[in-house]
């Protein structure tokens, strides 16, 4: 889709390489921090994206993630698999190639996670993150069209809303959820997700309010702030330990350009890792490897990788009773027609309005399993569709994993994805608590009120049964969750990267700021995370705590 620049900038922005503050990446992260930064006009910033512009109609419908869940606007890339796991095909991940990344592209499910995920961030060295300090800045963001007390605001610049069009198969779900004896949930992000209930999305009026629509579009008109897409970042350049600027690379041609105050990585937890050690800032022996000159010798840069592993169960309706039947042109036409003049109907919805938080591990203080209730078959990439075309699927999820994986360079061409090992179900714990979770969803599906309207599972297989049965389909059929986060996480011991305020550990006027920098993953989706860390990034460069330590 080539390249552009965004918004309005100076006459002469072709020729300007100089400015305050260079954001790389414009993902969920990087789109906070650039606008915030840029609400001072007394500074110049620019925000660097590897992808077009979000000018795909698909990315501001709700009713169309099953396009972009699958499209052209995502970047794949090959994981590593446990031998045990027994595959032997190259699995594949996406990661988001487009303005706005995740929040783009993703089922706009808003969710903060626990509490004690932050209680555990402090105890991991990531002081000031605890619940208490990171809330107002979740509010801040926050723009809720149901909810105004003191975990939730308005008047942010994020859309965050219920979900328009609920379908009755949700509806049913949810009844044979508490049929099963999880209570009914009206909010998941109180600081108590335990039960079902419906998930409150981003958006707003019925469109998506991805990071790029909430905080990029209404600062298009402001002078000060430059977004160039279609360039990919090569190196970070560093002169004397400080962070001065990057280079890049435009189609054929080499640019650079200079940051008189930081340079702020907001490139996702492989994205951000790689670009470090390619300009020479992570373990030592990885970067002389490849032939580069090593600036800091910093272990931690691409470890700890930690991401949700998740498995889809998929069943066969016996009838339209899902969001399948849309595929016919009549309801797709009828559908668009109702979106159209009322920005409601199925369009209006995520496809995903239902869902719960459970124990896999009844031990654990909190739920240890998400579940999602999917009103369709094969939307997701991945999973397949059905016989007779109507189906429903529940994806699960462990969200406290224990493995950890990592992130290493391949090869000093920047050009060369890196290798990426989550090491899924490295740690046994992980196997044998999403197996639980999905006993507990096989037991909702057998409930009175869903199981009428269901035909036949589909996968796993009927004749599946025992756990052990069952545990044996969870490690060979998982899937990665497409969260990826800790790869260069907070904290002050040897194999932390980033300080507190987010700050390189080693070299000056450099941050990070996006899903890398969480010491643990949280306890669910976390797009709207990612958007509280850039809220959290904007605050400290705005402080002034700009150089040093």
């Amino acid at each position: 889709m080539g390249s552009a620049r965004f918004g309005i900038c100076p006459p002469q922005a072709e020729e300007i390489d100089t400015f305050d503050y260079i954001v790389v990446g414009g993902g969920s992260t990087g789109c906070v921090v650039a606008s915030r930064l840029s609400e001072d006009p007394s500074v110049r910033v620019l925000l660097l994206e590897e992808g077009p512009r979000d000018l795909n109609p698909y990315i501001h419908i709700p009713g169309a993630y099953y396009k972009t869940a699958q499209g052209a606007l995502l970047k794949r890339l090959e994981w590593e698999p446990a031998a045990e796991q027994g595959r032997t095909e190259t699995p594949t991940m996406v990661q988001a190639r487009v303005l706005g990344g995740g929040s783009s592209v993703n089922a706009m499910i808003y969710i903060r996670g626990v509490p004690s995920d932050y209680e555990q961030w402090v105890a991991l060295g990531a002081d000031g993150w605890s619940y208490d300090d990171v809330l107002p800045f979740f509010k801040r963001a926050e723009d809720n069209n149901r909810f105004c007390n003191e975990v939730h605001g308005v008047g942010g610049p994020l859309g965050v809303s219920d979900i328009e069009h609920i379908h009755p198969l949700t509806r049913a779900w949810l009844q044979a959820c508490q049929q099963a004896g999880l209570p009914y949930n009206p909010d998941f992000n109180s600081g108590n997700p335990a039960g079902c209930g419906l998930y409150q999305i981003t958006a707003r009026n019925g469109r998506r309010s991805s990071a790029a629509v909430a905080y990029l579009h209404p600062a298009r008109r402001r002078g000060n702030l430059c977004v160039e897409t279609g360039i990919t970042v090569t190196r970070i350049m560093i002169e004397n330990g400080r962070a001065v600027g990057v280079e890049c690379a435009k189609g054929k041609r080499a640019k650079v350009f200079k940051a008189e105050q930081e340079v702020v990585l907001s490139a996702g937890a492989i994205g951000t890792p790689k670009l470090l050690m390619l300009s020479g800032i992570g373990p030592a022996d990885q970067i002389t490897g490849q032939g580069l000159q090593v600036q800091a010798d910093l272990p931690g840069v691409g470890q700890n990788l930690q991401d949700h592993i998740e498995i889809s169960l998929v069943y066969q309706l016996n009838g339209p009773h899902s969001y399948d039947k849309y595929k016919k042109p009549f309801w797709k036409a009828a559908a668009g027609l109702n979106y159209a003049l009322f920005r409601g109907g199925p369009a209006s919805s995520n496809l995903i309005e239902g869902g719960a938080f459970w124990w896999g591990d009844k031990a654990e203080a909190s739920p240890d399993i998400q579940y999602f209730m999917v009103v369709g078959a094969g939307i997701e990439e991945g999973v397949d569709a059905v016989p007779g075309g109507n189906g429903c699927t529940v994806n699960l999820g462990q969200i406290r994993p224990r493995s950890r994986g990592e992130v290493t360079l391949a090869s000093a061409d920047p050009s060369v994805n890196p290798r990426v090992a989550p090491r899924y179900f490295s740690d046994p714990y992980d196997l044998e608590a999403i197996t639980e979770g999905a006993l507990g969803a096989l037991d909702i599906m057998g409930q009175p009120a869903i199981a009428k309207y269901i035909e036949a599972r589909h996968t796993p297989s009927p004749s599946l049964r025992t756990r052990e049965e069952i545990r044996a389909f969870c490690l060979k059929d998982a899937h990665a969750a497409l969260h990826p986060s800790g790869t260069c996480r907070m904290g002050q011991d040897e194999m932390s990267v980033v300080d507190s305020q987010l700050r390189v550990w080693g070299i000056d006027r450099l941050r990070v700021a996006d899903a890398s920098v969480m010491p643990t993953l949280i306890s669910g989706n976390p797009n709207a995370v990612c958007i509280m860390i850039g809220e959290r990034a904007a605050d400290f460069l705005r402080s002034g705590q700009t150089v040093g330590r």
